[in-house]
């Protein structure tokens, strides 16, 4: 459909150029045409050039008002501005163009109109009259002489006798002031009457072209007098009578004379507006490409394009601004590079310490969180997009709204907090520090697990309490049971009642068995206070199971033992003993978890998490521990079972702590317990693809 417009339309423009190439050859525009082959040739150039300019100067126009208004409807870079400049430039030559050209209109009226005026006219018409008179009064002199000499008696008697009156002949030419006079006859012949032959030397003024004068004479002929005007009178004459012919001609070519002057007006005039309207053009495009590739380029650097250059030829402070532009363009890809690679190092170094980091707007809505923390709430409780007041519990809400206050008005503020996970109660150290100190700013977050910091700190408050009970216990039970002893033996060197034998003999044996009670309690206490360091040495961790798993062996017929270890570890670094240790109370626990469960099975495993990490899986399907026992498992003196001292998991806790281990309880499925620890390794070992044997 647009390629049909486009085609009817060139069919109209081109109709249009023929009809008034026709037209303009034709010479038919209006009244006017040439008179002579000169004014022809004159005006088909003047108006060939004309209409050709004409033209040239409407092709460029609708070319660019076409394309400008394209490219505003498609929205094109530079369209807009190219248009107002265009605009403006047309504005500014053509509203001065035409208002010259009115008023030279006025003036080569005017102009016209003064040559042609009335008082001119008057003019030609005076000198017409007195070209006129010039001639009236000479004919008319010669014709009266003429007359007198036809009529005079001398002139019939020579006609008639032949005698020659040569008073009257010679004075006819004086008294007619004629040069020549003479009888044509009707026959043909003539008969001088008199000739004037001045005499050059006598000073007689030039004459000029001669005047004649005729008589009838009845029956004979006719009187022909001939006299010269005086020379200079005859030349004024013939200036007026050349004058008036040129004012007539003039007059009569008063319209081509217009129309001559008005078309070599409009060449001018079309020919400055082809010159303005081309330079306005060339001015625009040397201004709106530039400043088009500038918005372009703009555009791809808003996208995040910093690599685009602009590329458009430009001069002056355009060709600046382009170059400007590219430096600018240059150092913001520069300080963008450098950035990324920051980012990057900031990026991985939060990614790769063990403290977690997270970034909170200023109402409290998380941004950014680096591994440490996902690893640290692995239920992705902390995710960027949600409010992390409202993951917190409502019982830390607000504790954790002062802390953002506290380090919005001091820059920083931290706090210990306890947090209740599916593990149990876990301790972090919480530093909170604002970015600036205005209310739209956010915060950065640091959140530390100090639960095993905790622990160890617990521990060692308990190696100093165990260390402290069984000193000042110790001394005290050895003169308890010897006063016992004497007592008994005093007692059976007097001659008491039996009553009385019989309750101080068991009194005495009651305080004998609780001190021996109290004895093996210190002596608890004293080897957890003064347990030896670990000396790890490479081990295999499959042995070490091994080895723990044979102190029971025949003592576990009542549980269904299912061990699966990876054949392929990578080596460890283990005290055996302590080790094994560990193992034995793991295993004892478990069952004594396991006791008055119906379903009693215990599950060992290892396996390599990582070239760089073992883990030891020991589950149980006992009763299981509620999660507010899981936090104080470890510590000293906490135990589950009725007669238990509380030490065996906290010796446990001890030893992994020796070997930079990690042990963790967690729930088993369906029921039961599950402890893990993770054993850095020595040296990297590929993963086992194998399938790992089974022993039940």
């Amino acid at each position: 459909m647009r390629q049909r417009v486009r085609f009817g339309a060139g069919l109209v423009v081109l109709s249009i150029l023929i009809y008034l190439v026709v037209l303009q050859g034709s010479f038919t525009v209006g009244d006017y045409g040439p008179s002579t082959p000169e004014q022809t040739y004159v005006f088909w150039g003047l108006s060939t050039l004309t209409f050709l300019l004409t033209v040239l100067l409407a092709f460029m126009l609708f070319r660019d008002a076409v394309k400008l208004y394209f490219a505003r409807r498609a929205g094109v870079e530079g369209s807009r501005i190219r248009t107002k400049m265009l605009v403006g430039a047309l504005s500014l030559t053509f509203l001065p163009t035409i208002f010259l050209v009115l008023w030279s209109v006025s003036v080569l009226n005017r102009n016209l109109d003064k040559w042609f005026s009335r008082p001119a006219e008057i003019m030609k018409l005076n000198m017409q009259e007195i070209s006129a008179v010039v001639d009236r009064e000479a004919n008319g002199r010669l014709q009266a002489s003429a007359r007198w000499v036809a009529d005079s008696e001398d002139l019939r008697s020579f006609l008639k006798t032949g005698h020659v009156p040569a008073e009257f002949f010679t004075s006819v030419c004086d008294l007619a002031g004629a040069d020549r006079a003479y009888v044509h006859r009707a026959d043909g012949g003539q008969i001088s009457i008199c000739q004037s032959n001045p005499d050059p030397k006598a000073g007689q003024p030039e004459k000029g072209g001669p005047v004649k004068a005729t008589a009838p004479i009845d029956g004979v002929g006719e009187v022909v007098i001939e006299a010269r005007l005086p020379l200079d009178l005859v030349q004024r004459k013939k200036e007026m009578d050349q004058q008036v012919s040129d004012y007539d001609r003039l007059a009569s070519g008063r319209k081509e004379t217009r129309r001559f002057y008005l078309q070599l007006l409009v060449l001018i005039t079309i020919f400055i507006l082809f010159i303005a309207v081309w330079v306005a053009l060339f001015l625009a495009r040397q201004i709106s490409s530039p400043v088009a590739a500038l918005l372009e380029a703009a555009r791809a650097v808003r996208g995040g394009n910093l690599s685009y250059r602009v590329k458009v030829e430009a001069t002056d402070e355009l060709a600046s601004l382009v170059r400007a532009f590219n430096e600018m363009t240059q150092d913001l890809q520069a300080n963008q590079d450098e950035l990324e690679r920051r980012r990057r190092f900031i990026e991985a170094v939060l990614q790769s310490i063990p403290t977690g980091v997270f970034s909170l707007t200023h109402d409290g809505t998380v941004q950014l969180v680096n591994g440490a923390l996902s690893r640290i709430f692995p239920d992705g409780r902390v995710q960027p997009g949600r409010k992390l007041v409202d993951l917190m519990p409502r019982d830390r809400q607000e504790e954790f709204s002062r802390l953002l206050k506290r380090a919005r008005r001091t820059g920083t503020a931290d706090r210990q907090v306890e947090i209740r996970t599916e593990d149990g109660v876990r301790h972090f150290s919480v530093t909170a520090a604002a970015l600036e100190a205005s209310v739209t700013s956010g915060f950065v977050v640091v959140v530390e697990d100090t639960s095993e910091l905790m622990r160890a700190q617990r521990a060692a408050a308990w190696h100093e309490v165990a260390r402290r009970i069984a000193h000042e216990l110790k001394n005290p039970l050895t003169p308890i049971a010897l006063s016992s002893e004497r007592i008994l033996r005093q007692l059976d060197k007097t001659a008491a009642p039996p009553e009385v034998r019989r309750i101080v003999t068991e009194c005495c044996a009651t305080i004998g068995r609780e001190v021996e009670s109290v004895k093996t309690l210190v002596d608890e206490f004293a080897r957890f206070a003064r347990f030896p360091a670990a000396h790890p040495a490479p081990a295999d961790l499959n042995a070490v199971v091994e080895e723990g798993l044979a102190v029971f062996h025949g003592r576990l017929e009542d549980i269904s033992i299912h061990v699966s270890l990876s054949s392929l570890l990578p080596m460890v670094a283990l005290d055996r003993d302590q080790f094994k240790r560990v193992i034995v109370n793991l295993v004892d626990n478990a069952a004594e978890a396991m006791a008055e469960s119906p379903l009693r099975h215990l599950f060992i495993e290892t396996h390599a998490v990582s070239p760089e990490l073992v883990e030891l899986m020991i589950a149980d399907t006992g009763c299981g521990i509620t999660t507010d026992d899981k936090e104080k498992l470890f510590l000293p003196y906490f135990s589950t079972k009725q007669r238990g001292t509380g030490l065996g998991l906290a010796i446990v806790s001890h030893i992994v702590a020796e070997h930079h281990a990690r042990i963790r309880v967690e729930d088993n499925n369906p029921v039961g317990a599950r402890f893990i620890i993770e054993i850095p390794a020595i040296a990297s070992a590929e993963f086992d693809a194998r399938p790992v044997e089974v022993r039940a």
